[in-house]
């Protein structure tokens, strides 16, 4: 891919979780020189870019995702000059760097939220959402956190509560504070000086709330709804905690930034319920905002064709000039080849047609770590769990550790060569058998078909870019055609546990196959056939 200010757009990106990927100390948690060490691994799979989960300095209430100094490294992953050498060889691979930001909140350990809470009169006293109790002394209002509870903490130096979406150690700073953008804005300018391609904006939706403290509204839900969720966050309609107008503003500030510093790239987590299209559609229009942004319309557990005609569909109509990342899986959800894989499914065949679909969708796609192998979920025991999100919630929920195992890269090796000590999850037998170096000269296994489709991605323009226009079908079968130019290509995909066909519209004439690695659909005039889990990518007139 060109070297340009659009490289992001149909970019493929590689999601690293550093604590997991590969520890070079012995420590048993990955590091910056792991990630360095295993660039070539991404660099052969056909990423364009990476994106390094947090690696910032902080406590590790929640993994790194709270920060307490926004421009430096923690020790545990190294230092800042070990970053700069993973920017110089990356960069040398062909590979973007993109790191993410936690904006909307820190560590309670920071600096500034450690003033902040001092007093009610000191220079950074309105750097966070401070309010005074109601009357009775319970908190300002109703809002909840994700985390579980009430999203308010009491604070007995200033005798007042202070807002935090998720863990109370997360206290949320105050956009409406100038002062506070600006340090944010700061704090960017670093990294992009240190030469960073571009940022994954975690939870951009939550950076401002409601000046008026509102209480937020129920939420309609229906019985089965209710039965199934094990959070009452789902309970309420967010309309005043988060998804706030003013944040565009600042969303406009965060691209001027990027836009100062030429062919730089953004991308942000939307998680907004039944409103996330429209806000993604706020967020990436007008060229002045985000370069793009993903929700989680693909990474629950429907496995349909009606499901991601809907999505993809969905986002066409409500985005009309904005860009989508697509992903299947990351270090927050359940990992998609379990989500997906029927009770008595072939888990490696369901890895082949996903990687297969992801590609041909339109927009940027996101590759988490070790979906290249095929892994599945980790089943961990409570007491091996380090999320405190699982921990709160267990056994109902069992948090975001099963996703977040160790990287397997030798299966002979102990921790399967992620660590020579203990890792900081234990590394499952079955991941084990599924290591890099066993897959590596298998021209069947699951990495071998990643690395394939991936290089037969970026052969066709209308694959990367071009438009998506979906074809009448039958059952639980997709089909649609992408377009660039005068390039007209036929997907077509399966998700039935037994063949299927598809009548193809006369005017489209009979599709020429282009070898999608593993394509096993069969073109007869105008009808193709296509087996269990199959696919086709064909030429069209």
């Amino acid at each position: 891919m060109s070297d340009n200010a659009d490289w992001w757009r149909g970019a493929t990106i590689y999601q690293v979780y550093p604590r997991s990927y590969q520890d070079t100390t012995g420590d048993g948690s990955g590091d910056l020189k792991g990630i360095t060490r295993r660039l070539a691994h991404i660099a052969a799979l056909g990423a364009d870019a990476i994106w390094i989960s947090p690696f910032f300095k902080s406590p590790m209430a929640d993994m790194g995702y709270d920060v307490s100094d926004y421009c430096d490294v923690d020790p545990m992953f190294g230092t800042l000059a070990d970053f700069d050498e993973l920017i110089e060889q990356a960069h040398a691979l062909g590979l973007k760097v993109i790191i993410d930001q936690v904006l909307s909140h820190t560590s309670d350990k920071h600096p500034w939220f450690v003033e902040s809470r001092s007093s009610r009169r000191n220079r950074r006293a309105d750097w966070y959402v401070w309010a005074d109790p109601k009357p009775d002394g319970t908190p300002p209002n109703n809002w909840l956190s994700i985390f579980g509870g009430p999203a308010w903490e009491w604070d007995a130096v200033r005798k007042q509560f202070y807002l935090h979406n998720f863990l109370t150690s997360q206290p949320d700073l105050n956009f409406h504070n100038p002062d506070v953008q600006d340090a944010l804005l700061t704090a960017v300018r670093f990294w992009l000086e240190r030469g960073v391609d571009g940022f994954r904006l975690d939870t951009v939706n939550f950076y401002v709330h409601d000046r008026q403290l509102r209480d937020n509204p129920a939420r309609r839900l229906t019985a089965r709804q209710k039965a199934s969720e094990t959070n009452p966050y789902e309970y309420q309609n967010h309309l005043y905690d988060k998804t706030r107008p003013e944040n565009l503003r600042f969303l406009r500030r965060f691209r001027a930034l990027l836009d100062s510093f030429g062919d730089r790239a953004s991308v942000g987590e939307v998680g907004d319920g039944p409103r996330s299209l429209k806000t993604v559609a706020a967020y990436t229009s007008g060229g002045d905002k985000l370069h793009m942004c993903y929700t989680f319309d693909l990474l629950g557990p429907q496995f349909s064709a009606a499901h991601v005609r809907r999505s993809v569909e969905g986002f066409e109509k409500v985005v009309v000039d904005g860009w989508v990342c697509w992903a299947f899986s990351n270090h927050d959800v359940i990992r998609h080849v379990t989500r997906w894989t029927r009770p008595d499914g072939d888990p490696r065949k369901v890895a082949r047609f996903a990687i297969a679909l992801l590609a041909c969708l339109r927009g940027s796609i996101c590759i988490y770590q070790g979906e290249e192998l095929g892994l599945q979920e980790a089943d961990l025991a409570f007491e091996d769990l380090r999320d405190p999100y699982g921990i709160r919630f267990w056994p109902g929920y069992k948090g975001r550790d099963g996703c977040r195992t160790p990287m397997p890269w030798s299966h002979e090796a102990n921790a399967a060569g992620f660590t020579e000590g203990k890792p900081w999850l234990p590394v499952p037998d079955g991941h084990k058998a599924l290591a890099v170096d066993a897959q590596q000269a298998d021209a069947g296994s699951v990495l071998a078909r990643y690395r394939e489709v991936l290089a037969f991605r970026k052969q066709w323009p209308a694959l990367l870019t071009g438009t998506i226009e979906f074809l009448p079908a039958q059952g639980d079968t997709l089909a649609f055609l992408r377009a660039a130019g005068n390039e007209r290509l036929l997907c077509a995909f399966n998700f039935a546990d037994e063949p299927a066909q598809i009548a193809l519209p006369e005017a489209l004439g009979t599709p020429t196959p282009l070898g999608l690695p593993g394509a096993d659909g069969q073109v007869s005039g105008s009808m193709l056939s296509l087996p269990a889990l199959g696919t086709f990518v064909g030429r069209v007139g």
